[in-house]
């Protein structure tokens, strides 16, 4: 069986924070302001898997009322979400995104994010599509108060193992 999930996210730029995206430091004179490291690539990307996986969305289960996970980096919030899917028998077969930014420039970084979040979700970076595009100069993306993103993935129900020792008990 396979199942789709999308995820979005927005965050506002700020100064005196750092830029992070898919898990990669950008240069640049604002970051995103947010209860963890702001990271809406990724964030969107954990949503998007949470749905796929049947389950309630990032802040339900990061919510920003938790001062433990004040400051929390967004690719353990991506592994944690990955625990949660290898607990369902679920496998990732793919993810695609796109940032919405009109500054800085993010080409130049995106195949490094695509290398971070395979590496930090296990999935070959092949599996893993990550692009940007600005909107043009129109709404808050435009006017350079925020970055959005979104993404959508698939992932597949895997059938449990019988392991040689179990003698045809289901594990």
């Amino acid at each position: 069986m396979f199942f789709s999930g999308i995820g979005y996210d927005v965050h506002r730029l700020v100064p005196g924070r750092r830029l992070i995206l898919g898990g990669v430091e950008i240069p640049h004179l604002r970051g995103l302001d947010g209860h963890s490291d702001a990271d809406v690539l990724s964030h969107a990307i954990a949503d998007a898997l949470l749905g796929a996986a049947g389950e309630r969305d990032i802040g339900h289960h990061f919510p920003n009322t938790d001062p433990s996970i004040k400051g929390i980096d967004s690719q353990d919030i991506l592994q944690r979400v990955q625990a949660i899917l290898t607990a369902r028998h679920l496998a990732i077969i793919n993810i695609d995104s796109s940032i919405l930014a009109e500054e800085p420039k993010l080409e130049p970084h995106v195949q490094r994010m695509r290398e971070q979040l395979a590496k930090t979700l296990q999935i070959p970076v092949a599996r893993i599509g990550v692009k940007a595009t600005t909107t043009e100069g129109l709404g808050f993306v435009g006017r350079k108060e925020g970055i959005a993103a979104m993404a959508v993935v698939s992932v597949q129900k895997l059938e449990p193992r019988l392991p040689a020792e179990s003698k045809g008990r289901l594990v």
